[in-house]
């Protein structure tokens, strides 16, 4: 970079941002009479400890004071030079710990750094921004001791929260009164995070701590569900949370919300660009939609985006103010990583309390918002009852996890990627291909054959036992126009079960999947279809309780994706007395022994692991063979027994557990064996 005085770097770049954002550059002279100035930047304003580069006045007071410096120089280290000319500026509005000025910054044109000095427990922090008059004057009135004082006082009494959301709720507000900005609140899929947040946010509104609320999520069908979840929660009050707060919502289609009565209310554009502080609402949208908002159409992207229907609005200027609160739903997928920076961009841009849900925490998660000041695991979850276990299935087939060696003269489909069409051709010799090769630059139609062939068994079997088809999830390696992985699989399974065109449907983001959103209603609501092809858009985030088989068909390297697609089986669903869900490996097992010891939130029993009776389990637990491990397998067997027992057997159990309560009994053996881990 060229060299650049300090006068260049305020009159090209320090300049324009405090022009962004609403201030009036004037100089200092000897009869500026500060009291009738309302948006200024006044520079050079003297002070008994030098000149300050800029001081900030709104409606005829001193509220800040930037230091400035050349590109050059680092910001964050320079704030003390805004401190020295702080204490040493005119009587103004206050004094706090011998500074006259409350709001404190120091930018070298490229970062900017604030420090509010009325609480000296106050750290100083980056944002990405200046403040605009407006957002000083609010800052300055806004008093958060009330508000804390409230939450620290106010039980969380909601009874239909469990104790561990609780729990969730008390360490977000220890966060806040600790002065925290950023918290992670990590918790298993299908334990109730949504749920969690309405009580949160609702105890926000109420304490007044936060009063404009952003909850944002990645894809349409989380925000549909987020609003539908939001707007049924009943209050203290006995009514509804839309009834007692405004709540809005970006553009949705009437079938979003097909069953439902809510009519979603389109946030005015002036409650973004125009934030009146006395305003108190929440406001629903995609990250997506928040980046058309503020950089246009090309801001909203994403793997499995799902299409927005604003994508041609205007872009808007929306000041860094305008959210007091900002929720951020299932983080761990996009906001931090490399390829979509955008996303933390538009975190970025507000200067407001974020907190960020996740049920896997990943490095780059918490790099961005700490660790978790909560954390509810999955394992936890079943352990304790809330979520079900699952077994695995090892179906045999030519494709591992590292690909297939195929023989000469074996039969391969090479298709054509642009037309689609498909030659079946012969092997001329040996060759090994990657698993990402295999549905992409091959198929391998008689091993997909196989391999559906197989799972038929599994599912009459079901039935025959159960009287009832379990809803079925296949995970395909891809939906690529005319190499689709997901359409063969579909053929294929239409044809094998024979039950209709409408028991086997495909779900993902592609093109020629007509209105996705209600097609995952209707697999979770209606009786088709019964099994659904994905590839990505059902990994994570879609609640499907019902879901008793889940079949991997696509190499998954990822932990997180891992341990999110194994989450779409665990949420309960009583109305079944489903105990469990069934993991199907279509990698000879070698998907799930690659995750063995990489899993943490998962135990994990490979399959053809030895089953044994519950006899045996109780002997070796008592001759000290494997004590912990066997001790959950124990309470996992009991975890299963407990969901379909009658009140006749708790009545007879309760003559040698507490109340007869199995669950309860399962759950304090597996704790009491922790020490044997």
């Amino acid at each position: 970079m060229p060299y650049e005085s300090e006068k260049t770097t305020r009159k090209l770049r320090i300049d324009k941002l405090l022009q962004t954002a609403g201030w009036a550059i004037i100089p200092h002279t000897s009869t500026l009479d500060l009291s009738t100035l309302s948006n200024h930047a006044v520079e050079e304003l003297p002070t008994t400890n030098g000149p300050a580069d800029y001081a900030l006045i709104v409606n005829g007071s001193l509220m800040g004071v930037v230091e400035a410096k050349k590109v050059e120089v680092g910001a964050q280290n320079v704030l003390q030079q805004a401190k020295r000319y702080s204490q040493g500026a005119p009587d103004t509005i206050g004094d706090w710990h011998g500074s006259r000025v409350p709001f404190l910054y120091s930018t070298n044109g490229e970062s900017i750094y604030y420090l509010d000095v009325r609480n000296s427990g106050n750290l100083s922090r980056q944002i990405y921004s200046f403040h605009t008059p407006e957002a000083l004057a609010h800052f300055f009135t806004d008093k958060k001791e009330p508000t804390i004082n409230w939450l620290q006082r106010t039980p969380i009494d909601n009874p239909e929260l469990r104790d561990y959301q609780r729990d969730a709720i008390k360490a977000y507000e220890d966060g806040i009164s600790a002065g925290k900005r950023q918290m992670l609140l990590a918790m298993a899929t299908g334990t109730g995070k949504t749920f969690t947040t309405v009580n949160l946010v609702y105890r926000m509104l109420v304490s007044g701590y936060a009063k404009r609320i952003l909850f944002l999520v990645d894809r349409k069908s989380l925000a549909a569900q987020a609003v539908t979840a939001f707007a049924s929660f009943d209050t203290p009050r006995k009514i509804k949370f839309k009834d007692e707060y405004e709540m809005y919502s970006q553009r949705f289609q009437r079938e979003d919300f097909e069953g439902e009565s809510f009519d979603p209310t389109l946030l005015p554009n002036e409650y973004l660009t125009n934030p009146d502080t006395g305003k108190t609402f929440l406001y629903v949208c995609t990250i997506q939609r928040m980046a058309i908002n503020l950089y246009g159409s090309t801001g909203a992207f994403g793997a499995e985006s799902e299409g927005d229907d604003d994508s041609d609005a205007d872009v808007l200027p929306i000041p860094s103010h305008a959210f007091d609160l900002i929720i951020a739903d299932e983080c761990h997928r996009g906001y931090t990583s490399k390829d979509t920076n955008v996303w933390r961009n538009v975190l970025n841009h507000f200067d407001a309390i974020k907190v960020g849900l996740t049920a896997t925490p990943a490095a780059h998660t918490t790099a961005y918002f700490g660790k978790p000041v909560f954390n509810y695991s999955l394992q936890q979850a079943i352990d304790e009852g809330y979520l079900v276990d699952y077994d695995a299935v090892a179906i045999n087939s030519n494709v591992l996890m590292n690909g297939a060696f195929l023989k000469e003269g074996e039969q391969v489909g090479v298709v054509d990627t642009e037309t689609g069409r498909e030659r079946i051709d012969q092997l001329e010799d040996e060759r090994e291909f990657t698993t990402t090769e295999i549905e992409e630059k091959i198929t391998a139609p008689d091993t997909n054959q196989k391999i559906v062939d197989e799972l038929k068994k599994y599912t009459d079997a079901f039935e025959a036992e159960h009287g009832r088809f379990p809803k079925t999830l296949i995970f395909a390696s891809n939906d690529i126009q005319h190499i689709s992985h997901a359409d063969r699989l579909v053929s294929i399974c239409k044809t094998t079960f024979n039950r209709g065109d409408d028991f086997v449907a495909k779900i993902t983001g592609s093109p020629n999947v007509d209105r996705p959103l209600k097609r995952i209603k209707e697999f979770r609501n209606r009786p088709n279809p019964q099994i659904v092809v994905t590839v990505d858009m059902l990994s994570t985030g879609v609640d499907i309780p019902a879901l008793e088989y889940i079949v991997f068909l696509r190499p998954v390297k990822s932990r997180i994706l891992w341990e999110q697609m194994l989450g779409r089986g665990t949420r309960r669903c009583n109305d079944i007395g489903k105990t469990h869900f069934v993991l199907f490996d279509c990698f000879n097992g070698t998907l799930i022994r690659y995750f063995k010891n990489a899993s943490y939130n998962f135990t994990i029993d490979p399959p053809g692991t030895e089953t044994l009776s519950i006899r045996e389990l109780i002997e070796k637990i008592y001759n000290n063979e494997d004590r912990y491990a066997n001790a959950k397998r124990l309470a996992k067997r009991l975890h299963r027994i407990e969901k379909n027992m009658s009140g006749n057997a708790r009545d007879k159990f309760a003559m040698y557990i507490p109340d007869g309560d199995m669950g309860r009994f399962a759950e304090q053996l597996g704790k009491f064996f922790e020490k044997y881990r």
